[in-house]
């Protein structure tokens, strides 16, 4: 059985979403600031965490968003192949909403035409959608607004299968220790292994969006994101890069099978942020 869902409909959530994602911080994010607030060592550290859920609160009580850097839309799109969308394209009812949500949201429009003329487009467009079809008649939309401060920290590595689980470490320190204050600690940090060069990079973003509450269900993966977290706030970056115990509230990490000749890790780092809503009917 077909079931229809109307283009107007997928407008209107990525309009909501784009308004929600910048102005109201998930629970998954909001326990882990509290948390790590509680948990700093450094003076310093707890003032900053303390200013920053301040600031979390400020932006939804008074509808500000939460960062100046309202991002790059980057939606994920899980669709069920027993879904129709009827009344426009899927791809142009996302962009419309993208469109809406920014303007309608007055929320800062940083996206660009071309990558070199850099004409602002002026109204957040176009998203960055990635499509997968999955069995039933559901679909499932991730949101995630990305700002550039610590995209811009983001890392490829396409390492030799010799250089195994340490190379994939020292990747992954590297990354964190050379992104310090610019990618606004405590940061999240999303890590891809294995597929291709492009794969990779997608688990690592994708990696971003899952509730940092929750740990791989591979067991040594769930163990490396528990250890590459304690390593990572042991390099006394902290929060907002002056110092301190907090310098990571999560390591969400995503495997996929490779070649035989090679290790692609990607590294997609989130600011203290991450944020991203999620709806589903």
């Amino acid at each position: 059985m077909i079931r229809k869902i109307s283009a107007k409909e997928i407008t209107n959530n990525i309009k909501e979403m784009c308004i929600e994602a910048n102005h109201y911080l998930s629970k998954d994010m909001e326990t882990a600031l509290k948390k790590a607030a509680d948990q700093e060592e450094s003076e310093l550290g707890k003032k900053i965490l303390a200013q920053l859920q301040e600031n979390l609160l400020t932006a939804g009580q008074e509808m500000i968003p939460i960062c100046q850097d309202t991002g790059m839309a980057v939606v994920f799109v899980e669709i069920g192949q027993d879904v129709h969308v009827e009344g426009g394209l899927l791809e142009n009812a996302i962009h419309e909403g993208v469109r809406l949500g920014y303007s309608e949201g007055f929320l800062r429009k940083s996206v660009v035409g071309d990558p070199l003329i850099r004409e602002n487009t002026r109204d957040n467009t176009p998203a960055v959608i990635y499509y997968d079809i999955v069995a039933g008649d559901k679909i499932k939309i991730t949101l995630a607004p990305k700002g550039f401060g610590s995209e811009n920290m983001s890392r490829i590595f396409m390492l030799k299968p010799s250089d195994g689980i340490e190379g994939v470490k020292d990747a992954i320190l590297t990354s964190v220790r050379e992104a310090g204050p610019n990618a606004c600690p405590p940061m999240v940090v999303g890590v891809g292994i294995g597929g291709t060069f492009e794969k990779c990079a997608f688990l690592a973003k994708k990696a971003l969006t899952r509730p940092i509450n929750e740990n791989s269900s591979i067991p040594y993966v769930k163990e490396l994101e528990q250890e590459m977290l304690d390593k990572i706030n042991m390099l006394g970056i902290g929060p907002g890069g002056l110092g301190g115990t907090t310098t990571a509230l999560a390591v969400n990490i995503n495997t996929y099978p490779t070649h035989i000749a090679g290790l692609p890790v990607a590294v997609n780092i989130c600011c203290h942020v991450n944020r991203h809503a999620v709806r589903e009917w």
